[in-house]
């Protein structure tokens, strides 16, 4: 049974707004630190914001920061991404992670233990 299942992609113009969603199963969500990755066709998959487990500290990726936001909600097992003001270099499969540990030197970024399978975000010009 899939653990993490995204929502919320689609097409969106440039200077739109999504809220992706990742609802949580079968694990301890609370436990967690979840977090967001995209990836572009010929890209290596990229970090784009995680949030802690405990404290729910966020942490962005320097081409996200000031446009997207994540939160959590332990009490639903959910994680979102209010994507704002998106740019077609934005435009990527994103996927929900959960994992155990939150880095940030020297940059953000998370590994992750559980994917999602994705969910495609267009942006068009």
């Amino acid at each position: 049974q899939e653990q993490l299942v995204e929502s919320g992609g689609g097409l969106v113009q440039a200077g739109g707004s999504l809220r992706l969603s990742c609802a949580a199963s079968e694990l301890t969500f609370s436990n967690y630190h979840m977090g967001w990755f995209r990836q572009s066709p010929g890209k290596e998959r990229e970090f784009v914001a995680a949030i802690t487990r405990a404290l729910g500290d966020t942490h962005y990726a320097d081409s996200v920061k000031g446009r997207f936001t994540i939160s959590r909600d332990n009490t639903y097992r959910r994680v979102y991404l209010q994507m704002n003001t998106l740019k077609p270099e934005d435009t990527a499969v994103y996927y929900c992670a959960a994992g155990s540990t939150v880095t940030t030197i020297p940059s953000p970024g998370m590994t992750a233990t559980y994917w999602g399978r994705g969910t495609q975000v267009t942006v068009s010009s």
